[in-house]
């Protein structure tokens, strides 16, 4: 075996699909579970337009309904006094600033038709040797493959058994999800609001639906300043779907590459999701490694350590890039400061009235 991707959530099983020339096996603890009919899945992403270019040339989003699927054509910012910020995908020349899928949804169509061995169980261990690894599965049965891929998340064991040591931090706040059936329509517009130290995101789902991503301190069971946020510009929610949280945490892997191992998103970087950026990057990585991997020299072993740090170079600075600036967006509106609450919504109004400088930070994020 070539290549075995450890995790079979979007970012392992996109890579499994993009792996090109290479005999791949995928092992994940489960398959998905299918994709409801009717409702929302609580879990939805913001896709950048490149990443779903490079899904579409995967053959899976033309496998997504397209009545399940939204383009963003505007997002609106708010500061936590009068200051805001708006990016328009007419203003910018592009047709849409990304595209809101669900999780469920993006997954079926992920599994839909792999034409890769799929193993369902967990790695117990994994043994590196000079030209191959071993991955010891809790069944009892093992597997060599030339190069192993942690694709496992945040507690990823490949990561851990590589030796590839990772610094952590916690946010102190929990990202709460839900779903809201709205009065006014959205009218395929992404709405966010810092409000101390709170970030708040409504994304636009099918029909008069939204999707709350709330990342806050504190309890969270209380709704009601979603309502006040939100009653402007989409009228009064209803609850559609329970509210899930999760902790928030930061993770940055020291490498994300060693011999015979490389990582891909979550296992190898964790950021906050007030940009909702932490798939995209996943998304980024498989890409990348996929191109590295395929465009290797003949007869070059593809879990090579010189092949994989041209992987490593290549995400070295977007990965960096992204989390600092998330992570200094976040310090910044969570700072209670005056002097920094004025910094903050200054900038805000600034950006607004400099288009050059929206239209490049549209672009950078549009992937």
């Amino acid at each position: 075996m070539d290549l075995v991707v450890v995790g079979g959530g979007p970012v392992g099983c996109s890579l499994a699909r993009a792996a090109r020339g290479l005999s791949v096996a995928l092992l994940a603890q489960q398959r998905p579970a299918p994709a409801v009919s009717e409702g929302f899945d609580t879990r939805v992403y913001a896709l950048t337009p490149g990443n779903v270019a490079f899904l579409r040339e995967l053959g899976v989003w033309s496998a997504i309904a397209r009545e399940r699927v939204v383009p963003v054509q505007a997002m609106r910012i708010y500061g936590d006094d009068a200051s805001s910020l708006e990016f328009d995908a007419y203003g910018a020349g592009v047709p849409e600033l990304a595209w809101i899928v669900e999780d469920r949804l993006l997954q079926e169509a992920l599994w839909r038709d792999l034409e890769v061995d799929v193993l369902e169980g967990q790695c117990d261990a994994l043994q590196l040797g000079a030209d191959h690894a071993v991955l010891e599965l809790g069944n009892g049965k093992s597997i060599r493959a030339k190069l192993v891929v942690g694709a496992d998340g945040a507690d990823s064991l490949v990561r851990r058994q590589a030796g590839i040591r990772a610094s952590r931090s916690d946010y102190g706040q929990s990202a709460v999800v839900a779903n809201f059936r709205c009065s006014k329509p959205h009218r395929n517009v992404a709405f966010q609001w810092f409000r101390r130290g709170a970030v708040l995101a409504l994304l636009p789902l099918p029909g008069d639906h939204v999707s709350m991503v709330w990342s806050r301190a504190g309890p969270t069971d209380d709704l009601r300043e979603v309502q006040e946020a939100a009653r402007e510009h989409l009228g009064e929610l209803a609850l559609v779907t329970p509210p899930r949280s999760y902790p928030l945490r930061r993770l940055s892997a020291e490498r994300l590459v060693a011999p015979r191992v490389a990582l891909a998103g979550d296992a190898g970087h964790v950021i906050h999701p007030l940009a909702g950026q932490g798939l995209n990057l996943g998304l980024q990585d498989a890409r990348t490694l996929a191109e590295v991997l395929y465009s290797r020299e003949p007869r070059r072993d593809c879990g090579d350590l010189r092949l994989l740090r041209r992987y490593e170079r290549s995400r070295a600075e977007p990965i960096l890039a992204m989390d600092t600036m998330v992570d200094s967006l976040f310090r910044l509106f969570g700072a209670e400061d005056p002097l920094a609450a004025r910094v903050r919504n200054a900038g805000l109004n600034l950006t607004d009235r400099l288009p050059v400088v929206k239209n490049m930070l549209m672009r950078q994020a549009m992937g």
